[in-house]
C-alpha cells in the first residue's frame, strides 16, 4: 500500500514540473486526489505495512524460553544454604550451595538416577539395587510416583544445610532442569540425603538425553535446576500441567 501510494504522489508532481510554471494560471487549482492526507503522508498505525512487525514481535514473545534466556537470570549466588552440599555420597567435599532469586530457588549439580517408586520393566530390584517402591510424595490416588514416566526432581530432605519447605517448595512444586541447551519441566517428586543434592528420575534423565540407567547412567555435571517457589500443580503426576505451567511461570522469571 506504501508503494502504491507513492507513486501516485510522485506521478502529480511530475506533471506539474512538465507543464512549469507559466503553464498554469495563477488562480487555477492543482487537482488534489481524493485520497484523504493521512494515507497519502503514510499509513495509519496498525495498518496493513505495520503487520509484519507485529506479527514478528508476537512470534517472538511465543517462542518458548531458551536455556540461554534461563540461564542469565542464575549467573549470580545469593546463597541461602547453611553451607553447601555434595553430589554424591562418595564425596569428600561439599561443593553446591543453595541459591534464591525472588521467585525461585536454583542449584547447580550433576544429575543422578532417582528409579524409585511405581515398580516397572525400567526401575525394579535388578535394574536398580538400590530400588525403592515408595517416593516422598504420592499420586492424586496414594500411590508411587512412576519414577519412568513422570520426569520429577529430588531435592535433600529438610536438614541442618537447608529446608526446601521454607523457601515455599512442596511435591508439586515447579522445576526447570537445564542441560547442554536443553530446558525440561519437571516436578519436585521425592526427597533424598539430608547432605547431598542433584537428582532426577529416570525420566527426566531420558528427556534431557542423559544416559537413565539407575546403575551406570546419570551426568556428572552441568545440569542447572531451577524450582519456582509457590508453584505447586495438582495433579503431581500430570506431565502437561507441569509443562504449561512452567513455562508459564519461565517467561515471568526471565521478563517476558
Amino acid at each position: 500500500m506504501r508503494t502504491r501510494t507513492f507513486a501516485l504522489t510522485t506521478a502529480g508532481v511530475c506533471g506539474a514540473a512538465l507543464l512549469g510554471p507559466a503553464a498554469l494560471p495563477a488562480t487555477a487549482d492543482v487537482p488534489v486526489p481524493d485520497t484523504p492526507p493521512d494515507i497519502r503522508v503514510g499509513p495509519a498505525p496498525g495498518g496493513l505495512a505495520d503487520a509484519p512487525v507485529s506479527a514478528d514481535l508476537q512470534a517472538s514473545a511465543d517462542l518458548p524460553v531458551s536455556a540461554e534466556e534461563l540461564l542469565a537470570e542464575v549467573r549470580s549466588c545469593r546463597q541461602i544454604s547453611r553451607g553447601k552440599y555434595r553430589t554424591d555420597a562418595h564425596r569428600a567435599n561439599a561443593t553446591v550451595p543453595v541459591c534464591a532469586t525472588k521467585d525461585a530457588v536454583f542449584w547447580k549439580a550433576d544429575l543422578d538416577i532417582d528409579c524409585d517408586g511405581r515398580k516397572t520393566k525400567a526401575c525394579n530390584t535388578k535394574t536398580d539395587p538400590y530400588f525403592q517402591p515408595q517416593t516422598a510424595f504420592q499420586t492424586s490416588r496414594g500411590k508411587p510416583l512412576d519414577s519412568a514416566r513422570l520426569p520429577f526432581v529430588v531435592v535433600p530432605a529438610p536438614g541442618r544445610i537447608w529446608d526446601y519447605r521454607k523457601s515455599g517448595l512442596t511435591g508439586g512444586s515447579v522445576v526447570a532442569v537445564i542441560h547442554q541447551g536443553q530446558v525440561r519441566y519437571a516436578v519436585i517428586g521425592d526427597t533424598g540425603p539430608a547432605g547431598i543434592i542433584g537428582e532426577g528420575s529416570y525420566a527426566l534423565a531420558k528427556e534431557l538425553s542423559i544416559d537413565p540407567h539407575p546403575s551406570t547412567g546419570g551426568a556428572a555435571s552441568g545440569v542447572t535446576y531451577i524450582a519456582f517457589k509457590d508453584s505447586r500443580i495438582s495433579p503431581i503426576e500430570s506431565r502437561a500441567t507441569a509443562e504449561s505451567r512452567g513455562e508459564e511461570l519461565a517467561r515471568t522469571f526471565v521478563g517476558r
